[in-house]
């Protein structure tokens, strides 16, 4: 069928071997594409070049403190879950020079420090990090304080994201309510449909600009079978998460825990390498860093991404407050699942799993807030408990 505008709010499909024609659309409408690629022994998001071709037939195995690439049996476009790498990193960026400063005669002339990128395509955005940006949308867009840098690349992003049509050993966003299917916050969204006789994509069109890109790409209005189909492998994918987290009273059992003796335990197995906050997609803390060359004639401030793990983070006159990894580590939990609820309405937890696949000696945040509210539970019971150890 030719390419034509969909007449509804109707799914429609593209067949496998269309699918280029909307990343030709999306290059052609100037936007620069960032889609899966393989690097490094892992999926990140990037450009698609020779060097770094898309995980065409690739699948992802991941459990706490492992993951491993391996060969699909078939040929999908996005058999994978989420990798260490997040849209955080395009939207807020890892370093960022916000000025430079150089000497002239009659003083000081400032320059900002970077251009804003051109337009970006996100393909293949997952539901647990499309309810990462919303969060971050809230951080940096509203209030009295608004992020230019994060507002002059949000405002230039077309999001095709990909619905779930399984699950990763350490995935959990069934439980945070935030996936495995997209339903808000995208252009597209599309559910990949792998059958012996067919390989093709339902696409649902979210915005008006989602429409005038589906324009240009050929389709034909999705069957009804292909709709149930579609939903029936998300709700397979719900059903199948590597791990589960009951949030029913846990930002208070965790509040009401700060001397609770799983601290000590998961202390003595982290590191405070701070992986578990760079591989989120939902941390935002930074530290500025001002430099000057030996001359004097220059200068410049950067900012950069900081972790609550790290001592300087809560570095004041005198020293740190948080000198211990029980201090530390019990910060960013309490935050991610209790405090951030009290600052921003919503949990910081979206339930990607990173944190456990990308921590080096696999700490499960899912069994230390199960644990805690376990024996929070059974203390506002009468029941009298054991405290628990070891790495479950």
């Amino acid at each position: 069928m030719p390419a034509g505008s969909p007449a509804d709010d109707r799914p429609v499909i593209i067949a496998r071997d269309d699918f280029h024609c909307l990343i030709d659309a999306l290059r052609t409408a100037g936007y620069r594409v960032i889609g899966p690629v393989m690097r490094d022994g892992a999926i990140v998001h990037s450009e698609p070049s020779p060097d770094d071709p898309p995980p065409i037939g690739w699948t992802d195995d991941q459990q706490p403190g492992n993951y491993r690439l391996r060969q699909r049996t078939d040929g999908a476009y996005f058999g994978y879950v989420v990798g260490p790498d997040s849209w955080k990193r395009l939207l807020h960026p890892p370093t960022v020079t916000l000025w430079r400063a150089r000497r002239e005669s009659s003083g000081f002339a400032v320059v900002d420090g970077e251009e804003t990128p051109p337009p970006m395509a996100f393909v293949g955005v997952r539901a647990c990090d499309l309810s990462a940006i919303a969060a971050q949308d809230q951080i940096f867009l509203q209030g009295p304080y608004v992020d230019p840098i994060y507002r002059d690349r949000r405002e230039r992003i077309f999001i095709v994201a990909v619905n779930c049509t399984q699950a990763g050993g350490t995935c959990f966003c069934a439980s945070m309510g935030t996936g495995p299917r997209a339903t808000s916050g995208f252009d597209l969204a599309l559910t990949e449909l792998i059958d012996a006789d067919r390989h093709e994509f339902l696409v649902e069109v979210g915005t008006a600009q989602g429409a005038s890109i589906m324009a240009q790409v050929p389709h034909h209005p999705a069957p009804a079978d292909r709709i149930t189909a579609a939903a029936d492998r998300v709700a397979a994918a719900s059903g199948q998460m590597g791990r589960s987290l009951d949030t029913r009273g846990l930002k208070e059992s965790l509040q009401r825990n700060p001397e609770h003796p799983r601290w000590d335990d998961v202390a003595v197995r982290c590191l405070t390498c701070g992986n578990c906050t760079m591989v989120c997609p939902t941390c935002f803390c930074t530290t500025m860093e001002d430099t000057t060359d030996l001359s004097g004639e220059s200068a410049q401030r950067v900012r950069r991404w900081d972790s609550c793990f790290t001592l300087d983070f809560s570095y004041i006159h005198g020293g740190s407050i948080r000198t211990s990894p029980r201090s530390r580590y019990r910060q960013w939990m309490t935050h991610k699942l209790a405090s951030w609820i009290d600052q921003f309405g919503r949990s910081g937890c979206v339930g990607c799993g990173r944190c456990i696949t990308w921590c080096p000696v696999g700490i499960d945040i899912t069994a230390e807030a199960a644990a805690i509210r376990s024996d929070d539970s059974n203390v506002l019971s009468g029941v009298v408990k054991e405290p628990v150890h070891g790495n479950a």
